[in-house]
């Protein structure tokens, strides 16, 4: 981000004056898919692809809100915030602003300029990059005018965002996304328990392996519906064995104890229960690989997640199928899975880095041969969370 450009763009916007700049991450999940929501473990990354939003308090009762990539402008008033759940731009934001207020943060008026890197539709959370920056800058803000005495913890930020994304925007993610995005450390994977947000810094040592991020560019007009839907199955599913099981989510089950069971579940309610428990298995399995340095393990894991996403979750598509599939075949690479919701978006792999270049040449040729059109390649490395940019860095 060319933070210089930025300012100006800010100061044509609302004139010129001091400006604050605040930053959360975008997300890569190595593994643990759709189990957020289940109460289980999951393992994201927070990556160098990042929202940014300059950020100035106004004095007023609005919160101005402008794009670098649209033209369009967006006015809220603060003390209306349950009206704009409609709009296609700022709701997001909006949704952010009314429950940081029923929380009892004191919202003040600001203007607010967003850029990001991180692709929108791509699987790698920016919905919860413009969140969980804009929770920050509010709870600056709100702070800084003494109107409010909370302090500015960033698990509850992200709470709070997530909280935005589930009754406002009106799409049932879990926790994960805005975790990451606001918890995030550099070169270290979080280990985060959905249901209790215990959470672990894992070393994210790849040795001379290499994390490669491509992106299907498939548009993801029906991932929300899905993602719902998906959800209500598992809920279903949950309902089903706790007439014979004492548990709170799908993901207390062991596979054992879900061998012994399934026989209560049938259909597509029996395959998406399986994968929350087997992808929870994968998880644990995969942090005692990262532990011991066996990424050969890990590799293996990878793929039987998108193998499990695909057959029983039934997420994937034949974009995703094609990235990840081709990448497991590809010399170098280790392991490919689908990551983030599904139905488009990206697969992550883990290639040996002497082989990254003629490993992107192949599955994008191979890729684009099939599908019609190309995918888009990211590199990335592993950041941290959300923070405030200060004045020296910028």
């Amino acid at each position: 981000m060319d933070f210089t450009k930025l300012k100006k763009k800010f100061a044509e916007i609302y004139g010129e004056g001091e400006i604050r700049v605040f930053s959360a991450a975008g997300r890569v999940n190595l593994i643990g898919e759709h189990i957020d929501y289940n109460g289980g473990y999951v393992l994201p990354a927070a990556l160098n692809l990042r929202c940014a939003v300059l950020a100035r308090p106004n004095n007023t009762d609005k919160i101005r809100i402008a794009f670098t990539t649209l033209d369009e402008r967006v006015v809220l008033d603060k003390n209306n915030l349950q009206n704009y759940k409609h709009l296609k731009y700022g709701n997001y934001q909006a949704g952010v602003a009314y429950v940081m207020q029923e929380a009892g943060f004191s919202i003040v008026g600001c203007d607010l300029l967003y850029d990001s890197t991180v692709p929108f539709g791509s699987g790698l959370s920016s919905s919860a990059a413009i969140e969980v920056s804009t929770a920050l800058a509010l709870a600056t803000f709100s702070k800084e005018s003494g109107n409010t005495a909370k302090d500015i913890g960033l698990v509850e930020l992200a709470v709070l965002s997530q909280k935005a994304e589930n009754r406002y925007v009106g799409v049932n993610s879990g926790i994960m996304d805005q975790f990451a995005s606001a918890m995030g450390k550099k070169d270290h994977a979080i280990l985060l328990d959905c249901s209790t947000l215990k959470y672990e810094y894992v070393p994210l040592n790849l040795l001379d392996y290499s994390l490669v991020i491509i992106n299907t560019n498939k548009p993801r007009s029906l991932a929300d519906s899905k993602y719902n839907e998906r959800r209500a199955e598992c809920e279903e599913a949950l309902k089903i064995l706790q007439k014979s099981l004492d548990i709170d989510n799908l993901c207390e089950i062991s596979p054992q104890t879900f061998e012994a069971n399934k026989h209560l579940l049938s259909g597509k309610i029996k395959d998406r229960a399986e994968h929350c428990v087997y992808e929870q298995d994968r998880v644990i399995k995969s942090i005692e690989a990262l532990k011991k340095g066996d990424l050969i393990k890990f590799g293996q894991l990878l793929n039987e997640s998108h193998k499990s996403l695909k057959e029983l979750y039934e997420v994937t598509g034949i974009e995703l199928d094609t990235l990840a599939e081709t990448a497991q075949k590809t010399p170098g690479c280790i392991g490919s899975r689908m990551t983030g919701a599904g139905f488009g978006g990206c697969a992550v792999s883990l290639v040996k880095t002497q082989n990254v270049q003629d490993f992107v040449e192949r599955v994008t040729r191979v890729y684009t041969q099939k599908i019609g059109y190309s995918p888009s390649v990211y590199n990335t490395s592993i950041a941290d969370g959300a923070y405030e940019i200060k004045e020296r860095n910028l």
